[in-house]
């Protein structure tokens, strides 16, 4: 990330009401996610992604927020403890958009990741390792 990009990450992370270290509402979030840029061995900084929660009726996506990953690839703060209930959520990663600001051609223009939350007063992270050819996930802790 350029030394003028970042400062314009954090202005836009800041109007989206992303969380600051020491935040409250980070330190207590209940559910986080960390991305790792495999082929360059760094924090994946500014990858847009979706959190999303599957409701009934009708089994449709609603959209509960959007967000950046920091300068260190994370992105706590997703959800505060009120906001969370047991259900099928979905982060959805524009990995597409990131790789083409690297000059980077990819195989996968997003990455969806779903998983289910059957307690509220659990925590759950869900680190992703990306790389232009191939991601993997799973539930960290």
């Amino acid at each position: 990330m350029s030394s003028r990009t970042a400062p314009r990450l954090m202005t836009l992370q800041r109007h989206l009401g992303w969380p600051k270290a020491g935040d409250i509402a980070m330190e207590s979030s209940p559910l986080t996610t960390h991305v790792l840029d495999t082929a360059s061995g760094l924090p994946a900084q500014g990858l847009c992604l979706r959190l999303s929660r599957l409701e009934s009726p009708g089994q449709q996506w609603m959209e509960l927020r959007t967000s950046y990953t920091n300068l260190d690839g994370r992105c706590p703060g997703l959800l505060t403890p009120g906001q969370i209930k047991p259900g099928t959520y979905k982060l959805s990663f524009d990995t597409e958009r990131y790789w083409k600001e690297r000059g980077q051609e990819s195989f996968y223009p997003y990455v969806e990741v779903v998983f289910t939350i059957a307690k509220e007063t659990q925590k759950f992270h869900v680190p992703l390792l990306l790389s232009p050819w191939s991601y993997t996930t799973y539930r960290g802790s």
